[in-house]
């Protein structure tokens, strides 16, 4: 006849299951309760560039001014740059700085590939240039550019593009306005010409706009190109890569066998030598598993290759942390605990242990994104979520469960908890 208070643990056990259960059952199916629609995890990760396809391109600088290729330099061409990519409309788009004078730009999941190539690929300062060869004003003097529709004097609804200027701007560009009246002022973007309009008349609020345009999607584009602005630095493609979507997928869906493959692995390795023990250690890693993708989701991490690595190395760690102190149970019942007393004296002997290994690797993650870019920041985000994930359920979720467990008297022989 079972006590009252092993009925408690019983059923206090039973009730963590069930929650268990449910947050799984959201994680893979997604619920809607009345308005509330909760999707799918999957339906929420974001994917980087070598799991969807895209575009990456490394950007050289090759500045000829006297002060060279300086550190401020290159962080207002990477904001320059960052302000650029933003204006395509794509997201997780990341653009960092490698090495001392180069720049990645990654954007995973565009539509039309070629035309951010193109995009990315026009880095040159942004010139208005007169009918005499001299530049009136550059792309630092542009505040704004919007592609819309006018009017005008026909009522004819046509696309243009709106330009608004600084004050310096507004100034230089009056004078050459009504300097060049009915002539054209080039606009350059590197040394292509991207637009030549015909001042019609002079422009002294600051504000202009370009006609001549044959649709929407020209106007859109020539817009996003002003808006991009000038960069402080000229830069040169060093290397472009297209990543396609299928190629990208098929990486995704090998990532996704391989890490299935590891955590059943893991699952079979602690059911055999820990039995009762790695059962209460399994549960306690599908929660850690679960709480890994529901953080990534809500901290909007994007997922690359790497990302994935530092996840499956994070459940080798939330596994290591339980055989370290399942180890350290197996050791006390042998001096002639018993198995309650021999459960907390394991875990309170191996916290130490597991402590040390989890900050020194905690640490290395922390450098590994400080100091790293692209897809390293991206297998340190996962491995140092992973980490702290680990920490929570390895030790306590996991002692919880199993003091509720052995308290329950479901079986009491200590044959089945390994020992």
């Amino acid at each position: 006849m079972k006590s009252k208070r092993s009925k408690k643990n019983a059923w206090r056990f039973l009730l963590a299951l069930g929650i268990i259960a449910v947050l799984g059952f959201v994680m893979f199916r997604g619920i809607s309760i009345g308005i509330y629609d909760i999707g799918k995890v999957q339906q929420h990760l974001h994917y980087g560039l070598d799991l969807t396809g895209g575009v990456n391109v490394v950007l050289q600088a090759d500045s000829d001014d006297a002060d060279g290729v300086t550190a401020e330099k290159m962080e207002a061409t990477i904001a320059a740059i960052t302000k650029r990519v933003d204006t395509m409309g794509v997201t997780n788009a990341t653009v960092a700085k490698q090495g001392e004078d180069r720049i990645r730009v990654s954007i995973p999941s565009i539509q039309d590939q070629q035309e951010a190539l193109e995009m990315i690929g026009k880095t040159a300062q942004l010139e208005f240039v007169g009918p005499d060869g001299n530049v009136i004003l550059t792309g630092k003097d542009v505040i704004d550019s919007k592609a819309v529709k006018n009017a005008g004097s026909t009522g004819i609804e046509k696309p243009v593009v709106t330009l608004k200027f600084n004050e310096d701007g507004t100034k230089l560009f009056a004078e050459a306005t009504e300097k060049f009246i009915g002539q054209t002022i080039k606009i350059k973007l590197d040394d292509d010409i991207i637009s030549e309009p015909v001042v019609n008349v002079v422009i002294t609020q600051g504000e202009a706009i370009i006609e001549g345009l044959r649709d929407m999607n020209e106007a859109g584009r020539l817009a996003e190109l002003i808006r991009g602005g000038a960069l402080p630095l000229k830069m040169s493609p060093l290397e472009v890569k297209t990543i396609g979507p299928t190629l990208g997928q098929d990486s995704l869906i090998q990532s996704a066998k391989a890490g299935m493959i590891g955590i059943i692995g893991v699952f079979i390795f602690m059911l055999i030598f820990y039995r009762g023990l790695g059962m209460v250690a399994d549960i306690a890693l599908l929660v850690f598993i679960m709480f890994n993708f529901y953080l990534m989701t809500a901290l909007n991490v994007v997922l690359t290759l790497p990302g994935i690595a530092g996840m499956i190395l994070s459940v080798g760690m939330a596994v290591d942390a339980n055989v370290i102190i399942f180890e350290r149970i197996k050791d006390e019942a042998r001096t002639g605990r018993s198995l309650g007393s021999a459960i907390d004296a394991g875990f309170g002997r191996a916290m130490t242990t597991i402590m040390d290994s989890n900050i020194t690797t905690l640490i290395a993650g922390i450098v590994l994104y400080v100091l790293g870019t692209g897809s390293v920041q991206g297998f340190a985000v996962t491995l140092v979520l992973g980490i702290v994930i680990s920490l929570l359920t390895a030790v306590v979720l996991t002692k919880q469960l199993i003091k509720w467990f052995v308290g329950a008297e479901f079986i009491e022989s200590e044959q089945f908890y390994g020992i």
